[in-house]
């Protein structure tokens, strides 16, 4: 949720870089504007390889945390090659950007500054428009149920013959593209209830709610939230607002309404952060922001659900 800066207790990355003090610094740059702190989910691109070391970055890795300008600004990040992002690579003439946005000033300075993006250099130190230094957590709730016909019965692909799965998506009001209902997760909260609230204030609008709407909701949510669940993704993402001191870390988790029962008792309303909300079909002609679209992928994946018209590349090539 947009605005929620985190006191979660992280560990310390054991590197010994020293940075200066965080404060706003131009390089050259000129009118930059006072930056809205947004923690929103928007963003996030998935990096599978990223916490198993960082020599060096694939070709399709680490990008979303090397663009410009930066979010809600105009500074410009400090270029920084494939084959330099790697810690490990010697670079003596590494001369990043500092900026923290002064929303993210006014408020706590939650750890020490000598921390290091574990996926490598991103051109930028400083805490940009994240609240802490090194992981700020996130929670990505992924809603699915089975596509099925007036009848009742499951939709199966005429290509691929499996059944086609729905996931509750969101278009962000931020970003304008679709999204998993997703957000920070507050001071002292555990995964599981932030995945919930998000879930509820997103795709349901459950702060503008009446209180026995909201108790009637709650029963709801609890019901679909207390079954079993797939945990998708775990970790690192490479999103637009990391700087080589702050980095976003994400809990992507499928919650499957089997019967449909669950959330035919639920009328989604888009609330908070998101512009729409709707159903949408899982297929690889989703186009979602970033990585959104991997974790999906996974969900359908996990539970063989139709992905791709080709048979060949079904849910497989992650």
């Amino acid at each position: 949720m947009a605005g929620r800066i985190l006191e979660r207790t992280f560990a310390t990355v054991s590197l010994s870089v020293a940075l200066a003090s965080v404060t706003v610094k131009s390089s050259g740059l000129c009118g930059i504007p006072e930056c809205r702190s947004s923690f929103s989910s928007c963003g996030f691109h998935l990096n599978s390889n990223i916490m198993s070391g960082s020599n060096g970055a694939k070709e399709n890795s680490h990008k979303k945390a090397r663009t410009s300008p930066y979010p809600g600004s105009k500074v410009q990040r400090s270029q920084v090659p494939n084959e330099k992002v790697g810690w490990l690579v010697e670079w003596q003439d590494y001369n990043p950007v500092e900026y923290t946005a002064v929303s993210v000033l006014a408020g706590p300075r939650w750890a020490d500054p000598q921390i290091r993006n574990p996926a490598g250099r991103t051109g930028l130190v400083g805490r940009g428009l994240l609240g802490r230094w090194g992981p700020n957590h996130a929670a990505d709730p992924i809603i699915t149920r089975w596509k099925r016909d007036k009848g009742g019965n499951k939709i199966t692909h005429p290509i691929s013959g499996k059944n086609i799965l729905q996931f509750v998506a969101i278009k962000r009001k931020d970003c304008g593209e679709w999204a998993i209902p997703g957000g920070m997760v507050d001071p002292g909260e555990k995964i599981s209830a932030t995945l919930k609230r998000e879930f509820g204030e997103e795709a349901l609008n459950s702060l503008q709610k009446s209180s026995a709407e909201k108790k009637q909701l709650e029963e709801q949510l609890h019901k679909l939230f207390s079954q079993e669940h797939l945990v998708i993704y775990k970790g690192y993402v490479d999103d637009p607002r990391n700087t080589d001191n702050a980095w976003m870390e994400t809990e992507a988790v499928n919650y499957h309404d089997e019967t449909g029962e669950i959330m035919d008792n639920l009328t989604l309303e888009a609330g908070d952060d998101a512009g729409k909300v709707k159903w949408v079909d899982i297929s690889d002609k989703l186009k979602l922001y970033a990585s959104h679209a991997q974790f999906i992928k996974l969900v359908a994946e996990k539970r063989d659900a139709h992905w791709s018209e080709d048979s060949e590349t079904d849910c497989h090539g992650l």
